[in-house]
């Protein structure tokens, strides 16, 4: 046939050729050549001949790919007729293949094998030689490297062009701002609202704080802002139209919902989406002992009393509530486990037994000790932290820390060994299986959850017990009950800095640009102060104060620390009480 003709053609050369090549390997050995004479004469052989060596049908573009690919015929192979048909296929494959040492591989192939290297890898695997620094620096590459590292989780491929270089320009600045941190560059503002009178509780999310207030009233900031302008909350208007409001015994925020508790008994929950009218709104008939909001969903627990109430909306919007609990004794602490969707599972501390409460089912008692109360309780997704009092019945029986798992509901781990009260507690915003604690002996304990019951760190600064803990994966932020805040080197155990106010500081919250902590006054009535009383900056220095810290703004060494005085001077007259002042002092 008139197909047949070439490649008859083509199948007698091959056979010739493969004759000629056995023929000379046969007569090397037979003559006794010296090795490397043979070895000569063998690489001669496999010399392209005939068909290989035409000019015709692309050969040019094959002999430019074969001077770009590593050479094959420097490898020993087994026999002649191998190293030939290898040759064949290595002239059929594609252009685009890429060359893995003694392999082809197509592009997508091995593209998804580079996504399994970091960015050290990709660096290295970029001079190894041109092809594989087309390949290593793949933009898809880079992205994947940046969502893994934790940058710009929020943007997509196509939103920039070198991913490259958007992952080195987020190194850069993430080593200004650790620079920034450990030397105490940038801006610090207070929060301020003069009519809210004595600040009672604050909670924040993400750079959005809430406080409440003795005059009833609750404010967010928006610190992402540079005005930090946000609004005010309002009450229900059953609660308003009384005129003269409870105060606010609790708050909590997240990132759709802002919720306030009352000295009445009232909560009211406000949509960050929709206005500053509440959304829902119930009612405890006695005063509210604990308040809990998911870090993420819309779930509210409050306790009052011996009832645990959990409140969410429905599948359309329409708030109800989902479950009510009765325990045995009064509630100390609450929590909502994170992401349990439409039930929110809540954990209850009742002085020394600790219930996990699910909807629809019977309490759990998950530790339950005589004798031995709780003194502060947290939760994660799958495990529930709290620290044990120790009457020391025993001689060498000190304060521990319980890890009980949410599953099983058996103790997975003791840790600690203390003479003073574990006092907080922080496992839910920490690095995974890294927990730090604060206690009454002053210090602050850092725990690996992998390892024993010995703390990797202990931080030695407060003089009083610590109030409130916060980490990440390289600094641990600290307050007292003196009002002190220190930050310190997790890694290294030392001390970086330290900051002063007068109240005990009652919450922490940091992320890698800014730092937000809350100095409460435990009397909310000061001596000597009429509630009812019209000069309200009378009482500046009981009300409590919000510090926000920007790490993210450059300044000099000199415009970073609080000026000693941060009065306006509008007024013609002035006293030590209106004038705001770094450390406590009461007399100017």
């Amino acid at each position: 046939m008139a197909g047949e003709g070439p490649l008859a053609e083509f199948r007698r050369q091959w056979r010739a050729e493969l004759i000629a090549l056995a023929g000379v390997s046969e007569s090397g050995e037979q003559r006794g050549l010296p090795k490397r004479k043979r070895r000569v004469a063998v690489e001669e052989a496999k010399a392209p001949h005939g068909y290989f060596e035409r000019e015709g049908g692309g050969g040019g573009l094959r002999e430019e790919k074969r001077r770009a690919e590593p050479r094959r015929d420097a490898v020993p192979r087994r026999n002649a007729s191998s190293s030939l048909v290898e040759q064949l296929i290595s002239d059929l494959n594609e252009i685009n293949d890429i060359p893995f040492f003694d392999i082809e591989l197509p592009y997508e192939l091995a593209l998804q094998i580079f996504q399994y290297l970091g960015r050290i890898e990709l660096g290295r695997c970029a001079q190894v030689s041109k092809t594989w620094k087309v390949l290593a620096e793949d933009e898809v590459l880079w992205y994947r490297v940046c969502q893994q590292e934790g940058y710009l989780l929020d943007a997509v491929i196509s939103d920039y062009s070198c991913w490259k270089k958007m992952l080195k320009d987020s190194l850069i600045k993430e080593n200004n701002l650790r620079t920034n941190w450990k030397n105490r560059i940038g801006a610090v503002s207070q929060l301020q609202y003069e009519l809210g009178k004595v600040l009672c509780d604050v909670h924040s999310f993400d750079g959005v704080v809430i406080a409440g207030y003795t005059s009833g009233d609750v404010r967010l900031w928006d610190t992402r802002n540079c005005n930090y302008i946000a609004p005010i909350l309002e009450p229900t208007r059953d609660t308003a139209e009384l005129g003269c409001l409870p105060h606010v015994s609790f708050v909590k925020i997240n990132k759709s919902l802002a919720v306030a508790a009352y000295e009445n008994g009232t909560i009211d929950v406000w949509s960050l989406l929709i206005g500053r009218e509440p959304v829902h709104h119930y009612q405890h008939n006695q005063r509210i002992q604990a308040l809990a909001l998911d870090s993420y969903a819309a779930g509210v627990a409050s306790a009052s009393g011996f009832q645990v109430r959990v409140e969410c909306p429905d599948d359309k919007g329409y708030w109800q509530s989902s479950a009510q609990f009765e325990v045995q004794r009064l509630v100390n602490f609450l929590q909502v486990v994170p992401d349990t969707g439409r039930n929110p599972v809540t954990v209850a501390a009742a002085e020394e037994v600790v219930y996990v409460l699910k909807a629809e089912e019977s309490n759990t008692v998950l530790h339950s000790v005589y004798g031995h109360p709780v003194t502060c309780l947290d939760v994660s997704a799958n495990q529930a932290i709290f620290g044990v009092k120790s009457f020391g019945w025993l001689m060498n029986e000190g304060n521990k820390i319980q890890v009980y798992s949410l599953q099983t509901s058996q103790c997975l781990m003791t840790l600690g060994n203390s003479t003073g009260d574990f006092s907080c507690i922080n496992v839910k915003d920490s690095p995974p299986n890294m927990l730090v604690t604060g206690n009454k002996d002053r210090r602050v304990r850092v725990y690996d959850l992998r390892s024993n019951s010995n703390p990797v760190s202990s931080l030695y600064a407060h003089q009083l017990g610590v109030s409130s803990v916060y980490m990440d994966d390289w600094k641990v932020v600290s307050g007292g009950e003196e009002g002190l805040v220190c930050v310190w080197d997790q890694r290294m155990g030392t001390k970086l800095w330290e900051m002063h106010a007068r109240h005990p500081v009652r919450h922490i919250w940091f992320n890698a640009h800014s730092l937000i902590t809350a100095n409460i006054p435990d009397e909310k009535n000061p001596r000597g102060a009429s509630i009812m009383d019209d000069d309200l900056t009378a009482h500046r220095r009981h009300r409590g104060i919000i510090y926000a810290y920007e790490f993210a703004v450059d300044q000099s060494a000199t415009e970073n620390v609080l000026p000693i005085c941060r009065s306006t001077y509008d007024e013609m007259t002035g006293y030590n009480y209106n004038i705001g002042l770094v450390v406590p002092y009461d007399t100017v």
